[in-house]
């Protein structure tokens, strides 16, 4: 693989201190649309299923402005199928997790988006659409799901993933009421 895509090791994503949570934007779901739109012109046939997920695709949800796009492929760990016509399109292959679900991340600004890419039949795919459909749906798992952001927002943190995963108890309570009670593969422990 060239230069220009190997993807950046995840212990050098530096967070700025606090996260940043804005309240909703409707502005949001044209953009996930927009950035689809792009994604399925580039990749064509490749793209199985794209989907916006995490809290800008939840509707009066507070969120950091960064929205989050599911990209599901045949198979993440096959990049030539699909990296090499993202980078022209502005997305920069940032994260590889082999160790957790094959996944990959790739990063565009302007909006500012984290593609998050899964292999067909992962069981993360599930979890991240089971999260976001029961934010949609039930107003006090939003509303429990807003103050913990909010709440961990204003901490200062050296990692977007520690961050992260200060919130998995909460989610992982929000996900067991969604009738999914199954543990989820663990992370590299490394920040991100």
């Amino acid at each position: 693989m060239s230069e220009q895509t190997q993807p950046l090791d995840k212990t050098s994503v530096p967070t700025p201190g606090q996260i940043v949570i804005v309240d909703y934007d409707p502005q949001w779901p044209a953009l996930f649309r927009r950035e689809a739109a792009r994604i399925r012109a580039v990749l064509g046939q490749h793209a199985l299923r794209i989907e916006h997920v995490g809290s800008t695709a939840v509707p009066g949800l507070v969120a950091k402005p960064v929205i989050d796009m599911l990209l599901v492929v045949t198979d993440s760990a096959v990049e030539d199928a699909y990296v090499p016509a993202l980078r022209p399109a502005g997305y920069l292959f940032l994260i590889r997790e082999p160790d957790w679900h094959e996944h990959r991340m790739f990063k565009r600004p302007d909006p500012e988006i984290n593609l998050h890419v899964f292999s067909s039949g992962c069981p993360e795919i599930t979890r991240m659409l089971a999260f976001r459909d029961r934010l949609r749906s039930h107003t006090a798992d939003r509303a429990l799901y807003a103050r913990t952001k909010v709440a961990l927002g204003s901490q200062k943190w050296e990692h977007v993933q520690t961050y992260a995963r200060a919130k998995t108890a909460v989610v992982e309570e929000i996900l067991a009421r969604a009738g999914l009670h199954q543990k989820p593969i663990p992370r590299d422990p490394r920040p991100e």
